[in-house]
Parts: C-alpha cells; structure tokens; sequence
C-alpha cells in the first residue's frame, strides 16, 4: 500500500507546482492508495486556505472538495481510519527523529499512520516529512 500525505492529495485535485509530479506518481503507483481522515482534512483545509488567501474562488474549491470526494467514492483512493496505536507510534517518532530533523507533530502522524497501516511508501512533497519517512523506513515517492 501507498500512503498519500495531503501534499500529494491537494497536488492532484488543485493546480500548483507539484500538481503534474502528483498526477505522474499516482499513475505509476501499482498499489492501493491510502489516506487518512487527517489527510483528507489537511488537503480540504489547505483549498480553503487559498480561497482566504484568494487564490482560488469558493467555486474552484468547491469543484476541487468535489473531485476528491468522488475519488474516494469510486475507490481511486482508500480512507483509512487513523490506528489505534498511531499516536504511540507518532510520539515514538517525535522522540527519536525531532532532536534531529526538526519535524512537525502533523507530519510524524502521517508517517505513524503509513507505518501503522502497513504501507511500505509515502508520496509527499513535504521535505521533512519525507526525510522522517525515510528514517521509519518507508519508500518515498516511488
């Protein structure tokens, strides 16, 4: 399984520069996709924050908040409730990986999460998350 952070998510469902790497790494991908409902709520909140920022219009984000609910209605993606012992995992991460590559609390959820649900890789376009998905040992982006 593929664990697809919010990044890739917004990539796909609104145009910005990692939206044509987003769409490539999603064709390519030959296993299930999976996502969070943190996920889910990271990438709606980020098409609001454009809409606040006006970059985007309510419309354009309605449109984008409808595509990716469709997604997840026709099986292109899987929404995953988080783990039992995600949070665990998380704060295991947080101690060992923060002293070192300053990562935030969201992004090691995300990784807890991939690790928790079995997943062997993670698309992100986050720096830090990815180098924290490194460390647990997942495949980025590929």
């Amino acid at each position: 399984m593929i664990y697809l952070d919010s990044s890739v998510l917004f990539s796909v469902h609104s145009t910005d520069n990692n939206s044509r790497e987003a769409v490539r790494l999603l064709q390519e991908g030959s296993e299930p996709l999976v996502l969070t409902q943190l996920c889910e709520v990271e990438a709606v909140n980020a098409l609001c924050l454009r809409i606040f920022r006006r970059e985007i219009t309510p419309k354009q984000a309605q449109d984008s908040a409808g595509d990716l609910e469709r997604n997840l209605r026709n099986g292109v993606f899987e929404l995953r409730p988080f783990p039992e012992n995600v949070f665990t995992r998380a704060r295991t991460l947080a101690q060992m990986l923060t002293p070192v590559i300053g990562v935030r609390s969201a992004d090691l959820l995300h990784v807890a999460a991939a690790l928790e649900l079995g997943c062997k890789s993670l698309y992100s376009f986050d720096r830090k998350q990815r180098l924290a998905a490194q460390h647990a040992g997942l495949i980025i982006n590929s």
